[in-house]
């Protein structure tokens, strides 16, 4: 590429509401991922230079919840999940990120419905992610629905990456975090119910990269005083590393 020369940029879509405030800053996660890219590129950073970028809010049934029934209701979350993708489809775009790390279980049924349009892993890039910096283990901090599916086990193990996991007390101080804390606004106590876990994980395995394996996590955990000093890793932010990839042509 040509120093302060560009193709124009292709459309991209992001499939949001789970939640809200986790499909909203990862829009702002990708524009900085995008602001990253053309300064490494010695692009001029302006308006004009950064992609068409649509979110998809839907109010998406919960993920987790549907993970622990036995067979699909009418909370099943696939059928809305596809319908965000048919409206990002129709919009053009290249290339969808989901801004939800449970809702990678159903990523198979929407690459195959939507075989044109290349859907993100999360959870594999983050996994190739943490390879290329030569990590052995990692923490994973996720939902109950994300550990019951084994989501990053199988990404991580793919790549030579031994998965910790919480204890069950653990993963329900996560879950109250989660959705008394972020998903209420009560910011304060998700914050203390993330720290709490990952101190005692920190206690137990020492110093090892800590994955941030829900859109949530990473909005509370980063301001707890027990993550000073950790390795956090957001899979939010390295899949809009990916998405940008694909919005400049890259990938």
């Amino acid at each position: 590429m040509v120093p302060g020369v560009m193709a124009p940029p292709r459309p991209v879509g992001i499939l949001g509401g789970m939640g809200p405030a986790a499909g909203a800053d990862f829009v702002r996660l990708f524009v900085q991922a995008c602001t990253a890219y053309l300064q490494t590129h010695d692009l001029p950073v302006r308006d004009q230079a950064f992609p068409e970028h649509w979110l998809a809010q839907l109010p998406i049934p919960d993920r987790t919840q549907a993970l622990s029934q036995a067979a699909p209701s009418v909370q099943d979350p696939a059928p809305h999940m596809l319908q965000g993708m048919g409206r990002l489809a129709a919009l053009g775009v290249c290339s969808v990120a989901v801004a939800c790390n449970t809702a990678h279980v159903w990523h198979g049924q929407l690459q195959a419905l939507f075989p044109q349009l290349p859907v993100l892993h999360i959870a594999q890039e983050t996994a190739a992610h943490l390879q290329r910096q030569g990590a052995r283990q990692a923490v994973v901090l996720a939902t109950a629905g994300t550990y019951r599916t084994g989501l990053y086990d199988a990404a991580l193990q793919s790549c030579g990456i031994t998965p910790l996991v919480p204890d069950a007390q653990g993963i329900a101080q996560l879950m109250q975090g989660i959705y008394e804390g972020v998903k209420r606004g009560d910011m304060a106590l998700a914050t203390q119910c993330f720290g709490n876990v990952l101190e005692n994980m920190r206690q137990q395995h020492g110093e090892l990269p800590v994955i941030m394996g829900c859109t949530e996590i990473p909005l509370a955990l980063p301001q707890a005083p027990q993550a000073q000093g950790a390795t956090l890793i957001d899979p939010a932010w390295i899949l809009a590393q990916a998405l940008t990839q694909q919005a400049y042509g890259v990938a």
